[in-house]
């Protein structure tokens, strides 16, 4: 069975076309080139919109082509988590104590504060829609109704 090795080279110079048979001569062939520039970019100034670079909102992740974002299960378990304590109106302390518990960690890997909770309120508003119409947020639901009243 054969699999494919791969490396990135950083570069300090172009490379020579001898570096490029050598390179060749020994099995390796170039799949990609990529580029880099400075550039000037403005200053945000107070109150603008936008944001200096685009962060990947949370439950998604770069997907495998490189292309398009896509689920990201942990992080989207961390939404369903959260809506769940939002329908039981649980504090924001308190939502942050159950991901803990649950050993669920932020995006960087800390333990979560009601601050992180809060901070992704609006995320939470944007995807609930879209974890409302599913079967398995019934099923889901179905689940935390016996856990509550077994409790």
């Amino acid at each position: 069975m054969k699999k494919i090795e791969w490396f990135r080279e950083t570069l300090s110079a172009v490379p020579t076309a001898e570096s490029l048979r050598d390179k060749q001569s020994a099995g390796w062939r170039p799949v990609a080139i990529e580029w880099e520039r400075e550039v000037e970019v403005a200053t945000q100034t107070p109150g603008g919109s936008g944001q200096a670079h685009d962060e990947i909102p949370y439950g998604l992740r770069i997907a495998s082509d490189c292309r398009h974002l896509e689920d990201d299960p942990a992080e989207m378990d961390v939404l369903r988590t959260l809506a769940e304590m939002v329908v039981q109106d649980l504090s924001f302390p308190g939502m942050a104590d159950i991901l803990n518990q649950r050993e669920m960690r932020t995006r960087d890997g800390r333990p979560w504060s009601a601050v992180d909770v809060f901070k992704l309120t609006p995320r939470l508003i944007d995807v609930t829609p879209r974890m409302l119409s599913g079967n398995e947020w019934e099923a889901r639901k179905k689940q935390m109704s016996r856990v509550l009243w077994n409790s």
